[in-house]
């Protein structure tokens, strides 16, 4: 399975008119991935390093050229990889890489990997399935000997394309579960905003279990908690709340259809910090709540109760404490 990315800043979103919708074919990869887990006891993790800026421009070319046979579009495309850039120091050739925030930077990667690794692990690997998206990508294995040969075999690849693996980004993981009860070093792995890692699940009956299952990463939560403070709210006394609802809710929905989608009572801690971040914005605002965190919050939490849609997380039951 095969992953491709736009050029955003959170690349597992896409905004349109209706607000922040979570990337599909993003959802898709983390679904079959899920699944793949349970049926393989291995993964290998890898990351391209650097992969942007080391793409070499002759073997690229040569991909393009298996789609197009225009002139006028290969000397574009040519021209566009070697144009120089300015820095501090001057201007500096582009001997490799593709332009950082180019429009079609991201395609040329794509294309470019390709045939580095999609096709290349189609032809040697036809029985170890993977999901790839960007430089990010995992490769499911039956045992740890097999997954060192592949890694071995990979590195061989990218070395020959002109890459280099990730030295830290690059891990074989076991997929421990209540099945599979080995003791190993790596038994969690990151991808596509998320964690997978042995989690205590319930059944169809009721009965807890041990399940290998993906839920948001520490990593995302963090990013997340970052951007609500980067919304100031604490600046924005003269909005109330519907107006905060108007301009900040499509968001909240977006990261609650994406990281919720797997083990979602893992992201409520991360919603909650919302409501602390409202909590400071009604102390602001009204004069009788300044010095009064818990009747800022309990003001809030009647509002909640009243009107449990103004706000995502409060619709699906995260709300501030009501008096």
């Amino acid at each position: 399975m095969k992953i491709y990315f736009e050029p955003k800043v959170e690349p597992f979103f896409h905004k349109d008119s209706y607000g922040y919708r979570p990337n599909k074919s993003a959802i898709q990869a983390l679904e079959i991935t899920r699944k793949r887990c349970w049926k393989y006891n291995w993964v290998l993790e890898f990351d391209i390093k650097g992969l942007f800026d080391n793409i070499d421009h002759g073997l690229l070319m040569k991909a393009v050229e298996k789609h197009t046979n225009n002139k006028w579009v290969k000397l574009y495309i040519n021209r566009w990889l070697k144009a120089p850039f300015q820095t501090k120091e001057g201007v500096v050739e582009r001997t490799s890489g593709t332009p950082q925030g180019g429009v079609i930077s991201p395609v040329l990667a794509n294309l470019f990997l390709h045939y580095t690794f999609d096709k290349w692990m189609t032809i040697t690997y036809p029985n170890n399935p993977f999901a790839r998206y960007a430089d990010d990508a995992v490769i499911h294995c039956n045992s740890e000997a097999e997954a060192k040969s592949v890694l071995e075999s990979l590195n061989n690849r990218m070395n020959e394309c002109k890459l280099d693996l990730h030295p830290t980004k690059t891990r074989i993981v076991y997929c421990k579960d209540a099945g599979r009860k080995e003791n190993h070093e790596n038994i969690s792995f990151d991808f596509l905003g998320y964690t997978f890692r042995p989690r205590r699940s319930k059944n169809r009956w009721g009965k807890h279990f041990i399940n290998f299952t993906p839920a948001i990463s520490n990593k995302s939560k963090k990013s997340i908690r970052q951007k609500v403070r980067d919304w100031r709210l604490q600046l924005k006394a003269e909005k109330d709340l519907a107006d905060l609802s108007n301009m900040f809710n499509s968001q909240i929905i977006g990261w609650i259809n994406y990281y919720g989608k797997f083990y979602k009572s893992e992201m409520y801690s991360t919603l909650r910090h919302i409501n602390k971040a409202l909590i400071i914005w009604a102390r602001r605002k009204y004069k009788r709540l300044a010095r009064h965190k818990k009747r800022a919050e309990y003001f809030l939490g009647r509002i909640a109760q009243q009107i449990p849609n103004l706000f995502k997380h409060w619709e699906i039951g995260i709300k501030p404490t009501a008096e």
